[in-house]
Formats: structure tokens, sequence, C-alpha cells
């Protein structure tokens, strides 16, 4: 055991042991002054660390605002049928939280998967018109399911069907945002979905998890809850049974996306990425999100109600303006800027416009005003911004400085290729890479028996019998 004063993690020091059980929390501090913590238990709920289950409670009681996204299969049956007993349910529990006194938006899949079992399709058809004739057959009987249930409570289905058009188009965003505010003032369940039935690729938003994750943004939620059919984010294969449930994860890293894989779910079209990447998406502008298991009985009154359910990912994007999650988080981006070291520091260190003689390359084919990516000469993003150039003329400008333009073509239309006011420098681009931890860092693990120690990761990894745990924890880097 090493002697690492208790003062280099956020729990206190207690006695050391051996042999120990697989760990239910831990807890990988990358420097003295700052831990980024991954709080893992089994599924079968062993209580968090005093400090965990005192962030969860403040996250809950800050929560005014929910976005719930419910996947096809919480609501499907074996064969295909929409399951109107689990919509009810489900209904009763929006009803409890709007009781409450908050406000919450339903991002609900299941067209497509409810037309399949009206026109008896045995599988997911591959292509697009059928697609989109199953989406247009079950999404009808989806909120019709949906405004029977919310009836007795007094309640309307308010449906908002969208592509990424809506989103794309500052106008349309906005309209959607209004629209959804003025219905919180009305005894109305606004329930959105991809319009699948008329969503090409050029449009297509991609599955609901991103869909949920904007709407998010878009309303400025408190919580974006997503229920799935597995307890949340765990150590490995949900087959596993040594697989272990993270409770908390304070601080998302890229490098989690590589723990999961990326298939789909049977019926749906996300799984577990897609879901991870709607968490990146939502925690960067400051919403709290959690993963967790629809086909709970109480799900969403426990989550509420602090209950350790699913994978907490704490939001970590605050004091962004409306216009920059937007320009930031919303749309991807249709091109990229590859800059010089010192146009990057520039945009990202000292707060500077992009300016045509930083640019290095100009990839993708896009116009004027829309997203563009700001990349280094390894690829690696760092910002995004509204491009005042179209691709042809970014190309022609790329490397000149502003009085080189002025000489070849007789005007500078705009002194900068994005302005400041336009360009949002995006938290993701200070996670991912290698693993910065050494094996001589410290790590604070808790065991079940609720015991917590300090030791070295090449300590732990001798001791403790599930070493997944150690690594999935030692990913995260420092930012």
């Amino acid at each position: 055991m090493c002697d690492q004063p208790s003062q280099a993690c956020c729990f206190p020091a207690c006695d050391s042991g051996i042999g120990l059980r697989p760990p239910i929390s831990c807890i990988v501090p990358s420097n003295l002054n700052r831990c980024h913590r991954i709080h893992a238990t089994s599924a079968n709920s062993f209580p968090m660390n005093e400090p965990a289950v005192s962030l969860r409670r403040s996250v809950m009681d800050r929560t005014k605002t929910v976005v719930v996204k419910v996947g096809t299969n919480v609501l499907s049956k074996d064969d295909d049928q929409l399951d109107s007993a689990r919509i009810e349910a489900l209904v009763e529990q929006v009803h409890s939280v709007c009781v409450s006194g908050r406000k919450l938006v339903l991002v609900s899949s299941g067209a497509i998967a409810a037309g399949m079992g009206l026109l008896g399709l045995k599988e997911r058809p591959k292509d697009l018109p059928h697609l989109q004739a199953a989406a247009a057959t079950g999404q009808a009987q989806l909120i019709h399911l949906y405004d029977q249930a919310f009836r007795p409570h007094g309640y309307h289905a308010a449906q908002l069907l969208l592509t990424a058009n809506d989103f794309k188009n500052r106008s349309r965003y906005l309209n959607v945002r209004n629209t959804l505010r003025t219905l919180f003032e009305y005894k109305t369940i606004p329930i959105v979905n991809e319009n699948d039935t008329v969503s090409t690729a050029e449009i297509k938003l991609g599955d609901n998890d991103r869909l949920a994750a904007m709407v998010a943004g878009l309303i400025q939620a408190d919580l974006l809850i997503v229920l799935t059919v597995v307890e949340g984010l765990l150590t490995g294969d949900p087959t596993d049974p040594n697989s272990r449930r993270i409770s908390m994860i304070e601080r998302f890293d890229d490098e989690l996306l590589n723990l999961v894989g990326a298939s789909k779910s049977s019926r749906g079209t996300g799984g577990m990425k897609t879901k991870l990447e709607a968490v990146r998406t939502a925690t960067a502008v400051g919403v709290n999100v959690i993963i967790a298991n629809g086909k709970r009985p109480r799900v969403l009154e426990e989550i509420l109600g602090s209950e350790d359910l699913g994978t907490l990912f704490c939001g970590e994007g605050d004091g962004l303006s409306a216009w920059k999650r937007w320009i930031g988080y919303t749309m991807p981006p249709q091109g990229r800027f590859v800059l010089d070291h010192g146009a990057r520091n520039a945009v990202e260190k000292s707060g500077k416009s992009l300016l045509a003689a930083g640019i290095v390359r100009v990839e993708g084919e896009f116009a004027k005003g829309e997203v563009v990516s700001l990349v280094d000469q390894q690829g690696a993003e760092f910002a995004r911004g509204l491009t005042n150039y179209d691709a042809a003329t970014a190309l022609a400008l790329a490397g000149k400085r502003t009085d080189e333009i002025s000489m070849s073509i007789g005007f500078v239309p705009y002194a900068e290729v994005i302005h400041r006011d336009n360009l949002v420098v995006i938290s993701l681009s200070k996670t991912g890479g290698n693993w910065p931890l050494s094996r001589s860092d410290v790590a604070c693990v808790q065991t079940t028996s609720h015991r917590q120690i300090f030791c070295s990761l090449n300590d732990c990894a001798a001791i403790l019998e599930n070493r997944q745990l150690i690594l999935a924890s030692g990913r995260l880097k420092s930012k």
C-alpha cells in the first residue's frame, strides 16, 4: 500500500486489506488537485459513497425541466407490437413528474416498430420507402395510444415531428423552442419524434438518442433521462454476470466510447454507443444525463427521488449562450478548416477570430453561413463556427494575409473567415487521447465491505479480481 495522504483524493483514507472482492466504486485521480471519478456498482445496487449520493441528490433537487427519451425496445413486445400497458405505466410516471411541478418533454421512439406490427412485417425494412410507410402507419398508432393514456390524468398529447432541418435552420430552431415553451403553459405533454415519413439521408438526424440530446439543449433542460433495456453503462458486456454498473461519471471522456460496441438495438436505430454520443452532446452544454432501465416499474420517480439507478453523467458546459449552443452542439459540421499551430492558439487560447492566414487546408463542400469544424494538422477538432465564405472562396483565400487578399481580389468582404461571435471552442477538444496515468498513480478503491483503501494502480491490479474496472477508470484523461 502506498502512503499517499488522504488529501490526494476526494475520499478519506481507511484501513488497508488484501484478498479484496470486486469493487463497487473506483476513483482514479489524474493529479493531486482534481479527480476524474467513475463510481461503479453491481446490478443489485450496493450503496454509493456519500459524496456521490450528495451529488446525485443535488442534481435532482435542482432539476426543473426534464427530457425523457424512451427507446423502441422499452415500448415493444416480443412480436414488435407496441405494448399499451407499458405506455400506460410510463404515462402514469410522467404524470407524477408533472405533479411535482417539473416540466417534461417526451422523446418517444416506436413509430416504425408500431408500423411493422400493424403491417405484419417480420423484420425492419431495409429500404427507405418501406421504412417511411411503416413510420407513417405506426406514428398515428403511437400518438393515439399516448393520448388515450394521458387523458384520464387531464393531459393532451402534443405531437412534434422534427427533421435535421428544423435544427439546422436558425428560424425553425427558434420556432420549435417557442412551441415547446408555449405547450408548457397548458396541460399538454410534448411528444417528440423524428419525422421518419419524410426524412432522407440529407435531413435525417440519425436516431432519437441524438434528437433527445438536441431537444434537451434547445430548451436548456436540467436533466435528460434515456430509458433503455439495460441498467446503465456497464464495465463489460451486459450478458457477462461480472459486468458492473457504473453509477456516476462526473466528467465525460471520449475514451468511454471505446468501452462499448457499435451494435444497434433489435428494433430501433441506436445502441449504447449512440447513447454515449448523445450524452457527450448534452453534457457539453450543461445538461445532466441518466441512462437507465425503462422497464423498471417506477423508474422516473426513483431517479428523480435520487435513488441509485442507472448511470448519471454530470453536465459541464454551463455558461454557453443559446446562440453558441446552436453553433457548437446542434448540427454536424459541413466541412473543415485545418489550421496551423499559431491559428489554433489564437482561436482556442486567446479568444481571437479565425483569419485566412492561419488556414492550411480546406476540406469538404459547404456554403457561406454553414457550420464548419476547426481542426489542427493532426485532425483533432477544437472549435466550430459559422463560416463567412463558401468552400471555394475559403480555399482561394487560405494562407493569405488580409492585405494580400485585398491585392488579389480588390476588396475584402470579411476580415475574418469566422468571427469570434460565431465561434465556439468545444469542450470535446480537451478529452480523448491516450491513457495519461502511470501504474504508480494513486487510486482510491471502495470494496463491497464499504472499506476504502489507497494504492497504486499496480497494487490495485494485483489485489482486485475485476481489473477491467480499473482500466475503465484509468482511461479518463485530465482536462
